[in-house]
């Protein structure tokens, strides 16, 4: 009986919700060593070589807000198929109320690490509703839900139209809607440029959005189903002021260096907590939703 308690309280299509489980990916486990960060970082794409104790420490940081706000954090482990990238662990599977969704993997330096989730979710019993299978492409920076039953997802050069059939195929039957817009070029094929980029949720009312990347129809469409938006100024974009991971309702982690955007988060009643990412997040181009895949949020 407390089971199936526990079972009702409990949510994965949430982006805002109290998190309460969450799996990470460390750097410890994903970087290695220095040495390996000297051999990937430039075909990564990286804007610079992470340092290795730097990014340890502010891992670390960030980890303890997760730990001191009362969530239940589990860890991928090293795993040899997979290169540094791991570390942004959201992009490999997206979590539902049904079971994981595997991902699969445009950047060629990625397309392992879906199936070493998969390994994990099946070792600790963690049901999967299914994959993303090539030619699909799906990254899980590509999806957000934006209300238990709506999912919304990019056309980006991560996540093609087949990937996108694939999930829909997925989740229709299920009684989730999947929304779909199509997001512009920016900086090309090789740049990291998934929907989250452009939108974080932050309570069941209120998103951080950058909109001048914005589609109009799906901004709009966030404007009908009731969302204030936290407009990110251009010059907090890069620095990854639009990727905002809520913790709880206006209960948000970001990156420091964003002053204007916090502002903005904390004048529309959020609590704000930052880390120091320089060196897991700007030069990658995770931010705090990139370094989590969440599992379960609380209703």
């Amino acid at each position: 009986m407390e089971q199936t308690q526990e079972i009702i309280m409990q949510t994965s299509h949430s982006e805002y919700l109290k998190l309460e489980t969450v799996y990470l990916k460390s750097v410890r486990n994903a970087f290695f060593s220095d040495e390996v960060l000297t051999e990937q970082w430039q075909a990564l794409n990286y804007l610079a070589k992470p340092n290795f104790d730097e990014s340890i420490v502010e891992y670390e940081n960030f980890e303890t807000i997760l730990l001191n706000n009362d969530t239940t954090v589990k860890y991928f482990p090293e795993d040899p198929d997979t290169m540094i990238d791991s570390m942004y662990c959201r992009d490999a599977s997206i979590a539902t109320h049904h079971g994981m969704i595997i991902c699969s993997m445009e950047k060629e330096g990625r397309r392992l690490e879906p199936e070493g989730q998969h390994r994990i979710f099946q070792a600790n019993d963690i049901p999967v509703l299914g994959k993303i299978k090539v030619p699909g492409t799906l990254e899980g920076g590509d999806v957000a839900w934006l209300d238990e039953k709506t999912l919304a997802v990019g056309h980006t050069y991560r996540t093609n139209k087949e990937g996108i059939r694939q999930l829909k195929a997925l989740l229709l039957p299920l009684g989730v809607e999947v929304i779909v817009t199509d997001l512009p070029h920016y900086k090309g094929v090789e740049d990291v440029f998934h929907l989250m980029s452009i939108l974080s949720p932050v309570d069941k009312d209120l998103a951080v959005v950058y909109s001048p990347l914005m589609p109009i129809r799906f901004r709009n469409l966030l404007l009908d189903m009731g969302f204030e938006l936290v407009e990110v100024p251009e010059d907090e974009f890069e620095s990854m002021g639009c990727n905002v991971l809520a913790i709880g309702p206006r209960k948000c982690v970001m990156v420091e260096g964003n002053p204007k955007t916090q502002i903005a988060l904390e004048k529309a009643g959020c609590e704000v907590f930052t880390y120091r990412g320089q060196e897991i997040s700007v030069k990658g181009g995770g931010g705090p939703t990139c370094l989590t895949r969440p599992m379960h949020r609380l209703k």
